[in-house]
């Protein structure tokens, strides 16, 4: 698959999506903290609890979504495939399961689906949020899905609009 730039290149200011299994909530909100200063600089879009802790802690605007096992995963996935999440911080917790497992699989699916940068903990975070192109525009490549948009399946020829009543 080759990637192409088919969108204007990220601002200075990005949108940041925070996310947090129960279990590292205190751990993302430590982070947040440390790194206040450069968050308040970007857009903060966050998970329920987690953004209300965020937006407390920091005293920064968080655009609130539903909890994750609410729907909030899907709604920060949708976010991203129509371009409006540029970076996903997602601290999730490996060693217990979630009920919305699935929905966190498909979180993180499709953030590598639109090249989206993500960091799942402290670590990867810190190297991510103090990037230089954290604060530069940045070109970012996106995959080039016509091949696969193009492609042609059974149920193509076996249905038509014309068929549907």
């Amino acid at each position: 698959m080759t990637m192409q730039n088919e969108l204007p290149p990220l601002d200075t200011r990005k949108r940041i999506a925070l996310v947090a299994h129960d279990n590292k909530k205190r751990d993302l909100l430590e982070w947040a903290t440390f790194n206040h200063g450069t968050i308040a600089q970007h857009y903060i879009y966050a998970t329920g609890t987690t953004g209300g802790l965020i937006e407390r802690a920091l005293d920064v605007p968080v655009f609130r979504l539903q909890s994750g096992p609410l729907g909030g995963d899907q709604q920060v996935g949708a976010k991203i495939s129509e371009g409006e999440i540029d970076f996903l911080i997602f601290f999730w917790d490996p060693l217990e399961q979630q009920p919305h497992d699935p929905d966190v699989k498909a979180l993180l699916r499709i953030a590598m689906v639109w090249n989206i940068p993500v960091a799942c903990n402290r670590a990867s975070a810190d190297f991510l949020i103090s990037s230089p192109l954290m604060s530069a525009p940045y070109d970012r490549f996106l995959p080039d899905y016509s091949t696969y948009l193009a492609r042609r399946t059974s149920a193509d020829d076996a249905l038509h609009p014309a068929d549907i009543a």
